[in-house]
């Protein structure tokens, strides 16, 4: 009678597939362990694994013929992603497939945003041999990663199949199976033809490896196989070496080089790289290539011969050193590409607002952190371009690390917002481009001059640069040997020496380019000299005279005044000039006294503000005495102002205040101009540009958070003056808005809790805390209740007095001062409210609490009532048990704590919180459960046909839960490896079905509760023999042999020498009944759960597998056999060689 053979022996070996459980001991011996991860059913083939984690379907593991294409999908839930995933497929362990993105591999990644679900799929076209293998999918979202694995089996074409089983079919005509004989020789001749198909197809065959690697493989070192293929993705080592083992190609070693270029090198912009190569023949000329072009030795490259090495080293890299380089060795060449990654450029020195005329010159520069950089100009958001700057009159320039736009002559359309960009930020600024208003500081004076004398004509405007034309009568005025022109800084002037009658006229000055004229008359005094025989007393010819008389005549401090006194007499008379009372003399110096034929000069050269005064000029002879007075008055620019402060600041404003200058220069101070800065920059932007009479100014369009700086000047009818101290830096930051939502959250007898929102606006300034006040509700008295400000939005006022109605105010904090106050809208009474007591009782609690032996209850109950209630735990109207049972209670929760849960602990627990005569009581129902014990008299109670019935009793012990199912598994008595029957059976009895005739079977039989399966199973005390129809088994009457015997190895292990890196197996054959135990040893040391070694044992075929073993893995190997009748050793030494 055939045996049946176990499912696992027929199904493929795949690792995908489940495996079967070991040999199981008779039914008295069998081993407890739950059954559901090692033992398959015997009528089900094995399932694909339920998808875990973040995959709602994981890629399948696909077999396909060679040169179909093949796609792969898989599903990912969106819902348990905080965004977007990034998708990787990689071959075997780390060869990413996106590299490989193109003809062969594409990728598509889809997303169903209703049902939010990912759709990720991997096509692969025209697969070849070398695209099988181990495949991994890798799915990353923020912190959140999980991958999965699936293999592609690539099969080859099995054209030649048919032709071979027509052959082999039975000779002769009859049509039953029976009939004829099998026709072998038909058989054999068509086998050789298919072989030597086979074998040339197998020469052919390249395994799906392109070309270019085969020819990688056949220059390079045995050593470097393994490299190589798993950086190109060639799982099939071993079909590759056996490849390479029948081309019989002699390699072709280069004749040059021993060592060559690297594929391709990268560094830094900055950075020095080197490139070495190792040549065979140092003796050998070598050239240096870059684009084609030979390199020379420089300062940039060096050349260095370090023994059979040569070195080329790059100073310095920058984007013009990316590229293809070559080194040429006789005939030979070896190529590399060098990869220059230039770092982001960021902005050091950046633009700044500037506030210009029309006509200036203007640079913004901008300082960025490398040289060379490329930089993008912009401006009002379009982008400025070289081409650009030969229609506008702007244009580009770099410095080093500077990078400058340049207006020759800035106008009107100039103006805008400018931006720099790099690859690394940006920033911004303001140009604004205003008229130019030309200032008259000093007018033409009309002159009146006699013949011979000089004539000049002097004035001052406020722009140095400014030139300007002479007319006289409306005719331009040319110079000449009489005639000068002079224009220095902001004067002009026209000089006329030796004035004639004809120059007599009105003479004007026209600035070039402005609608404005100054205009001044020469007038030309006629002298008639008379003889007078007799003498004439002294005269003063002034528009006042006589010692009663007053003249004042107002100069400018800094210009030149010459007091030029007409004097008459005869004899000539004698001048004296006094300041004061002072009589003055000096005839040289800054100050002096000029003499001249009846005219008498008082010069005082670039006036100062001392020399303001009276002055008398007396002349006297004999006929007698004349006296004249003359007050000089100096005028000029005011000193600046004084004590320039801001007194308040805003969220873009500030209001700044000064004092009025101690000195107005003589004239009255007609208002004030009044400038700004951020601080650290050196570029002052006008705020008024019309006099501000007020000493107080309000400044606005200013930016939150800056730090800023003012000054001012002071203006009168002669100019402007010094700018004034700069006031202290200052920052535009507004109060915050009120705290919003201000509620009472607790009020005692003496205290009060309220609670708050923070503001809704904070700005640049932060908030840095709340300051809390309260009043009592008849006064407006406010009371500080917290004198530092809180961080917090809540605060506690204490000490207040019982029973009085109290109104609360909150105020935020920061640098700019305290904000509105949010006030309650009602004052609060001063009194302990009693609320009831009441236990919040959490959703998951309303029902039975269950959790396993051996966890920690932890239960966080809330509850209210004021005052604090007083809160009991009792189990049985007794209280809890201390020792097992931690319990902590504040003021607002309880917490229930068992660190690992027993069986006792469940049952029935009553919180009682109570005030006073106020109480409330809630039960807490907990129940800690196990996994329940096996089934009791498990038996086969009737057989009939191929089915069995079996029933059985409950456990005993339920593990303190409902028996949710059973699981049941049969056993064949001659192999006694166990199969799943039923999962999940409700009943205490079940029917087993299709069992092979002739065969006997155990069965056993899982208890199933919320923990799981039990421990251990029931087993039957007896068996179900089915046996065949018609036939009746009758018991030997001879006395059964006795087959036990002690292990005996059959095959010994044989010593072994194999190569590193490739598997390697030690095969022995053992004996023995019962079954012995297999004990395997390297060096005397049990080999245990090692993923590097494999152990099977197929009917007493032992086979040890070492993955990839390595020298270390050499040793001595022993298999030790044992059973209840003895022992039995065999060993071998294992030697493990490294390829050179």
């Amino acid at each position: 009678m055939p045996e049946e053979k176990p499912a696992a022996e027929e199904a493929p070996k795949d690792k995908d597939e489940a495996t079967p459980a070991p040999k199981e001991a008779p039914p008295e011996e069998a081993p407890a362990e739950s059954p559901k991860a090692k033992t398959p059913s015997e009528d089900q083939s094995p399932t694909a694994e339920e998808p875990t984690g973040i995959f709602l379907k994981k890629p399948d593991s696909v077999s396909v013929e060679n040169g179909k294409d093949v796609m792969i999908s898989a599903k990912v839930n969106g819902k348990e992603l905080p965004g977007k995933p990034t998708v990787k497929w990689f071959k075997g362990k780390w060869l990413e497939l996106g590299i490989k993105s193109g003809a062969r591999f594409s990728f598509k990644e889809t997303h169903d945003s209703a049902s939010n679900v990912y759709t990720l799929e991997l096509r692969i076209g025209k697969v070849v041999l070398g695209d099988r293998g181990d495949y991994r999918l890798e799915v990353r979202a923020k912190d959140i990663c999980d991958s999965c694995s699936f293999n592609i089996d690539v099969e080859a074409t099995q054209d030649s199949s048919g032709p071979v089983l027509e052959e082999f079919k039975r000779s002769g005509d009859a049509k039953s199976e029976d009939a004829g004989e099998l026709d072998f020789s038909g058989l054999l001749k068509k086998r050789e033809v298919v072989e030597q198909e086979k074998k040339k197809k197998k020469d052919d065959d390249d395994l799906g490896i392109p070309p270019e690697i085969w020819e990688l493989l056949k220059g390079a070192k045995k050593s470097e196989y393994e490299k190589i293929a798993f950086q190109y993705g060639i799982t099939d080592l071993r079909g590759m070496l056996k490849r390479l083992k029948k081309a019989k190609v002699e390699v072709k070693k280069s004749e040059a080089f021993t060592k060559k270029l690297d594929p391709a090198y990268q560094v830094d912009k900055g950075d020095k790289i080197k490139l070495v190569v190792e040549i065979s023949d140092p003796d050998l000329p070598l050239k240096w290539f870059k684009n084609g072009q030979e390199i020379k030795p420089s300062s940039k490259y060096i050349f260095e011969n370090v023994g059979k090495k040569r070195i080329l080293t790059i100073n310095k890299c920058t984007l013009a050193d990316d590229a293809a380089y070559e080194v040429a060795v006789a005939d030979e060449r070896c190529l590399t590409e060098l990869f220059v990654r230039e770092p982001p450029v960021l902005i050091v020195t950046p633009l700044e607002d500037q506030q210009v005329f029309v006509g200036d010159r203007v640079e913004m520069a901008v300082e960025v952190s490398e040289e060379g950089a490329q930089v993008m100009w912009m401006k009002d958001g379009v982008e400025m371009t070289k081409e650009d700057a030969y229609k506008a009159r702007f244009r580009f320039k770099k410095d080093g690390k500077r990078h400058i736009l340049i207006f020759s002559e800035v106008s009107l359309e100039d103006g805008g917002r400018f931006k720099v960009l790099t690859n690394g930020g940006q920033c911004e600024a303001d140009l604004i481009v205003e008229e130019k208003q030309l200032e008259v500081l000093q007018d033409i004076a009309d002159l009146t001059v006699k013949a011979s004398d000089q004539a000049v004509f002097r004035c001052e405007v406020s722009d140095a640069k400014v030139t300007g034309k002479w007319y006289k009568n409306g005719i331009e005025v040319r110079p000449s040997k009489r005639i000068t022109i002079s224009h220095v800084g902001r004067i002009h002037k026209l000089v006329i020496d030796d004035v004639r009658p004809e120059d007599e006229g009105d003479y004007t000055f026209v600035p070039d380019g402005y609608a404005l004229s100054l205009s001044a008359k020469l007038n030309f005094l006629e002298i008639k000299v008379e003889y007078v025989p007799k003498q004439e007393p002294p005269k003063i010819h002034l528009d006042c005279s006589g010692k009663t008389s007053e003249n004042s005549i107002v100069v400018v401090a800094g210009n030149k005044l010459r007091l030029d006194v007409a004097i008459t007499g005869e004899p000539p008379p004698e001048v004296t000039w006094l300041k004061g009372d002072e009589v003055f003399s000096a005839k040289e110096g800054r100050t002096r006294i000029e003499q001249r034929l009846e005219c008498s000069s008082f010069v005082i050269e670039s006036a100062q503000r001392g020399d303001e005064g009276r002055y008398t000029i007396k002349v006297a002879n004999p006929a007698g005495e004349d006296v004249a007075s003359i007050f000089v008055r100096v005028v000029d620019v005011p000193d600046p102002p004084e004590a320039v402060r801001v007194t308040s600041v805003g969220e873009d404003w500030a209001i700044i205040v000064w004092d009025p200058p101690k000195y107005d220069g003589g004239q009255p101070v007609t208002g004030y101009l009044v400038e700004r800065k951020k601080k650290g920059s050196q570029r002052w932007m006008k705020l008024n540009f019309e006099v501000f009479t007020d000493t107080t100014y309000e400044a606005t369009k200013m930016i939150e958070g800056v730090l800023y700086e003012m000054r001012v000047f002071a203006v009168n009818a002669i100019g402007v003056s010094q700018p004034s101290v700069n006031s202290k830096p200052f920052m535009p930051i507004a109060p915050t808005s009120e705290p919003r939502h201000l509620t009472v959250e607790d009020v005692t007898d003496t205290t009060t809790t309220l609670k708050w929102r923070p503001p809704d606006r904070i700005g640049a300034g932060g908030i840095d805390g709340y300051l809390v006040e309260y009043c009592l509700e008849d006064s407006e008295d406010w009371i500080p209740a917290n004198t530092e400000p809180v961080e917090r939005c809540g605060f506690t006022v204490k000490d207040l007095p019982t029973g009085a109605r109290i109104i609360f105010r909150v105020v935020g904090v920061n640098i700019a001062g305290r904000s509105e106050p949010a006030t309650l809208a009602q004052p609060v009474t001063i009194r302990e409210i009693v609320e009831q007591p009441k236990i919040r009782l959490p959703r998951h609690l309303r029902q039975t609490y269950i959790r396993k032996v051996g966890e920690s209850i932890n239960l966080v109950i809330p509850f209210q009532g004021k005052p604090r209630p007083q809160v009991v735990w009792t189990k049985g109207g007794a209280p809890v048990d201390s020792s097992r049972v931690n319990v902590r209670t504040s003021d607002t929760d309880t917490v229930f704590f068992v660190r690992q849960a027993a069986r006792s602990d469940s049952g029935a627990y009553e919180l009682n919180v109570q005030i006073e005569n106020m109480k409330d009581t809630a039960t807490i129902r907990i129940r800690v459960v196990e996994k329940a014990g096996p089934p009791m008299n498990v038996m086969v109670k009737e057989v009939w046909g191929t089915n069995a019935l079996v029933e059985w009793q409950p456990p005993k012990d339920d593990g303190n839960s409902e028996i949710t199912g059973y699981f049941i598994q049969k056993a064949d008595k001659k192999t006694m490896e166990w199969f799943n029957v039923y999962e999940h059976n409700r009943p205490t009895h079940c029917t087993v079905a299709d069992l092979i005739m002739g065969n006997e079977y155990y069965f056993r039989v899982f208890s199933e509760n919320i923990c799981g399966l039990s421990d251990s199973p029931g087993v039957s005390k007896n068996t179900a023999q089915i046996l065949k129809t018609g036939i009746t088994w009758k018991p030997p009457e001879y006395k059964e042999h006795d087959f036990r015997m002690p292990p005996k190895f059959l095959t010994p292990l044989l010593d072994r020498v194999v190569v590193a890196g490739y598997a390697a197996a030690l095969n022995c054959a053992v004996r023995g009944h019962p079954k012995p135990k297999v004990i395997w040893m390297k060096n005397k040391m049990e080999i245990r759960e090692d993923p590097k070694f494999l152990i099977t044992n197929y009917q007493g075929i032992l086979t040890l597998n070492i993955r990839r073993p390595s020298p270390f893995d050499a040793g001595t190997y022993s298999c030790r056999a044992v059973n209840e009748l003895g022992e039995a050793l065999a060993e071998c030494k294992l030697e493990v060689r490294v390829p050179q």
